[in-house]
Formats: structure tokens, C-alpha cells, sequence
């Protein structure tokens, strides 16, 4: 029996390497014994070495084994390695195995590995920092998760992509993982008792969910299947759902009767909501989600009615706009203004706010000039735009510019490819793309002729959102 020893549970890269020796070799599975650091192993079992591993040679197997086994080796079965290197034989015996669903090994290693991605969608949705107090200068975040797998490795580039710029650390029972704003850190597993209980921003949060909370839409065995008890105690609004589940009916009557009449102005059900967007507004004030809040003036917020049915997505903030602190004010705005008169759309009736909500720039002299937000900087705001497009539910939505539709859509696509067809946003949303209003400010060629093509866009849209009425 060879026993080899691996540096942590989800060591893909020594796995790997053992098994490429021993699958050149042709040692059968039942003759080798994997061992994790720490956790015991065979005691009547011969060691590997690291001068077997030395003469590896090179070993082919298909993209999608190795896709699978990162997945799969995150899994907390203890059989995993086993299992993987008895597939990896057979793999390397008939590389076409893999497309046989049938299979026992191949649907067992498969659902490991799907119950790890389903871990780590967890992770990635439950996590919930809370302000460390008394930590010195900044500030500092600090969460705690419990993973059913080992996945807290392979989860930690996302929330170092999603908060760059914050300090924080998520504590869990195996692994504890750091971030400094520029480096990555590992320390031993912690205990619930050292993650913070709760901070101000919570009662904010709250509020914002009972506000999107839809009771016609509940659906409890779905809820509790895709959200089970266990993260409930590191999330701030589940406290409401008992709440809300018990008052589910109620509010769906109430919904269906005030359907069925005109909502004035002022009514308590709109200063509720407005009251979340001005919250919203507070808070992403003092964003620093991105490295653009060092440089831009003030965080430019969306404005428009809250029950709007309609909502314009721009790109970001220009000079005036950052100096202002509004969204389309200057010529962009103007133009934007004039285009949607002659439309016949009311700009006082539609949202509009920005897919980057701070001004990026390069300086020249004493003049700021526009630079294009990057794929990060979108994937960080789009936070902000998330919770305005979830609170204000708009029918309709229209992306100025190729940035605009890729916040909305979460890919890069041209706006030629997609103009003047409907298309659908990652939320489900209905939305329109057309050019930047900007654009026409900087052509050249057939000015007016992109104006009036831009004005055509705007009617089609008018007459998309009449039909949906």
C-alpha cells in the first residue's frame, strides 16, 4: 500500500501530482492510500516521496477532468481522492468516458462537485461582513460562514474581486482567510464567538429587504430549500421573516385590492419606498467599493420616481455631473433632455442613474477627462444599481451606451449587435440598448442623421412601454 500525504483538503495541485506518477506507473487505486496533513492516514502504509515525483512524466487528459476534480476534490468525502484517481485511469484509458452520464463513478464524482458549486453559490450569497469597532484607523469588516465542503480557498478570489478595497476577514470552523487591500491571508479556523453580532448599517439593511420582500411571490419550501436555517444567524434581514412569512397573505390581499385602484402621491406605500432610496443614497455616499471614490468629487446617485416605469441606465458620472452631484446634467444630459422631447417621453416620469456611480477620469492640465469604467469597476457598482432596479421595479429599462448594457446584462456586448431589439437583463428585466447620448456629441459624420436614429430609438421604446401598460 503507497500512502501519499497532501498539504490540505482541497490540495488540487498535490493530488495531482501523485496521481500523474501513479497513473504512469499503472499502480491500481486499491493499492493507494491518500492522506491529508494532519488528520491521520494508513499506519501499516509506504510513504511516497518527493524523488518519485521527480521523474513524472507529462499525462493528457481531457479540459473537462480537470475542471471536474477542482470541484470535486473541495468535497468533504473523505473517498474523494480515491475516487478521483480511479477515474483518472480510466480517463486516461477511454478520455470519451466522460460523456457517459450513466456511469456510477462519473455521477458520484459529478455530484461532488455540484455539491460543492452549490456550497460555494452559498458562500458567495450569505456572507455578511459587520464593522469591526475599536480596530485603530479604517475600518474593518469581519464575517463568519459555515461551509458544508473545504471550499473557503476557491471562494476567497470572489469577495477579493467584489471588496478590493475593504479590510476584512471571513472566520470559518477549518480556515480563516484575510484581506488587507493587497494581500491574501490564511490563519486557523475560528469560532463563532469571535465574528462581530451585528453593526449600524443592519437596521439599513433590514429595511431594505422588507421593502423588496413580494408575499405574492413566497414560496416557504423553495425558500427554506435555496436559504436552509443554518445562515440565518449571519444574516441581518432574515430576523423579518418569520415576520413577513406571517404577514404574507395579508399583504397580498392588500396588493391585489390597491391594484385595482389609483395610487395618489404621497400615499404611506410611496413615502415607504422613498424612504428606502434615501437610505440607499446615504449609504452609497460613503462608498469605497472601487478605487474611483479617491478621485471623483461625490458618489453620483440615480434620481427620478421611485415607482418610475421607466429607468436610463448611463455609464457614469461626467464633470458636471460629478461636480453637481445629479445624474445627466450636463451636455450629455441636455442632449439627452432634447432627444426625449421630441420622443414624447416625459423625463420628470423615468429614472434615470449611472451602471458606475463616480466620475472616472484622467487629469490634463486643469481639464478632467471621461475614462472608461473597467470590467471590475462595473462588477463592484453594480451592487448600487442591483438594489435601485430591485426596489423600483421599473417595466422598462434603457441602456445608453455598450457599459450600461454590460452592467445590466453581466457580459461585454456591442450596442450594434443588440440595438432596437428587446433584450433581457440578468435580473429578468425587459431592456433596451441604444447609444450613449455622448456619442452624438462626438461624431463627426452624419450628425444629425445619428440624432434622428437615436430619437427613432427613444419612440419604438415609448411605444414598447404603452404596450406593456
Amino acid at each position: 500500500m503507497h500512502v501519499f500525504d497532501l498539504a490540505a483538503p482541497d490540495d488540487f495541485d498535490g493530488w495531482r501530482d501523485h496521481a500523474r506518477g501513479l497513473a504512469l506507473a499503472a499502480i491500481p487505486p486499491e493499492k493507494v492510500s491518500w492522506r491529508v496533513a494532519g488528520e491521520g492516514g494508513d499506519l501499516f502504509g509506504q510513504s511516497g516521496s518527493q524523488a518519485n515525483r521527480a521523474g513524472y512524466q507529462p499525462l493528457s487528459v481531457p479540459r473537462a477532468f480537470i475542471d471536474l476534480a477542482r470541484s470535486a476534490i473541495c468535497h468533504s468525502d473523505p473517498e474523494r481522492f480515491a475516487l478521483l484517481y480511479g477515474l483518472l485511469l480510466r480517463v486516461c484509458a477511454t478520455p470519451a468516458i466522460l460523456t457517459d452520464k450513466a456511469d456510477p463513478l462519473i455521477r458520484r464524482v459529478e455530484a461532488l462537485a455540484k455539491a460543492v458549486r452549490r456550497d460555494l453559490h452559498k458562500m458567495h450569497a450569505f456572507v455578511r461582513f459587520r464593522e469591526v469597532e475599536g480596530a485603530g484607523e479604517g475600518m474593518r469588516f469581519v464575517a463568519w460562514f459555515e461551509p458544508d465542503h473545504h471550499i473557503v480557498r476557491a471562494a476567497s478570489g470572489f469577495f477579493v474581486d467584489r471588496f478590493t478595497t475593504m479590510d476584512w476577514s471571513i472566520l470559518t470552523p477549518d480556515l480563516s482567510i484575510h484581506w488587507d487591500g493587497a494581500r491574501l491571508r490564511e490563519s486557523p479556523g475560528a469560532t463563532r464567538a469571535l465574528a462581530p453580532s451585528g453593526d449600524p448599517v443592519e437596521d439599513i439593511w433590514k429595511r431594505y429587504y422588507a421593502a423588496i420582500f413580494n408575499p405574492a411571490r413566497l414560496k416557504v419550501k423553495a425558500m427554506m430549500k435555496e436559504m436552509p436555517r443554518k445562515y440565518w444567524a449571519n444574516m441581518p434581514e432574515t430576523a423579518l421573516i418569520g415576520s413577513l412569512i406571517a404577514g404574507a397573505r395579508n399583504r397580498e390581499v392588500a396588493m391585489v385590492e390597491q391594484s385595482q385602484k389609483w395610487l395618489p402621491d404621497g400615499q404611506e406605500e410611496g413615502l415607504s419606498t422613498h424612504a428606502i432610496w434615501s437610505d440607499l443614497r446615504k449609504e452609497a455616499a460613503a462608498c469605497t467599493r472601487c478605487v474611483l471614490h479617491h478621485c471623483a468629487t461625490q458618489t453620483v446617485f440615480g434620481e427620478g420616481p421611485v415607482d418610475a416605469r421607466l429607468m436610463f441606465v448611463g455609464e457614469q458620472p461626467g464633470d458636471q455631473e460629478d461636480l453637481a452631484g445629479r445624474a445627466f446634467v450636463g451636455p450629455a444630459g441636455q442632449l439627452l433632455d432634447r432627444a426625449l422631447a421630441d420622443a414624447g417621453i416625459d423625463r420628470t416620469h423615468a429614472y434615470v442613474t449611472n451602471a458606475v456611480k463616480h466620475f472616472k477620469f484622467e487629469q490634463r492640465g486643469k481639464t478632467r477627462l471621461h475614462a472608461r469604467p473597467n470590467a471590475g469597476e462595473i462588477r463592484h457598482c453594480r451592487w448600487w444599481l442591483d438594489r435601485e432596479r430591485a426596489l423600483i421595479k421599473p417595466s422598462l429599462t434603457v441602456a445608453l451606451g455598450a457599459t450600461a448594457a454590460h452592467a445590466l446584462m453581466g457580459r461585454a456586448l456591442s450596442v450594434s449587435s443588440v440595438r432596437g431589439t428587446a433584450q433581457m437583463a440578468m435580473d429578468g428585466g425587459e431592456t433596451w440598448v441604444t447609444v450613449h447620448p455622448s456619442f452624438l456629441l462626438r461624431v463627426t459624420e452624419n450628425k444629425e442623421a445619428e440624432y434622428r436614429r437615436f430619437v427613432d430609438d427613444l419612440r419604438v421604446i415609448a411605444r414598447r412601454l404603452e404596450a406593456l401598460a
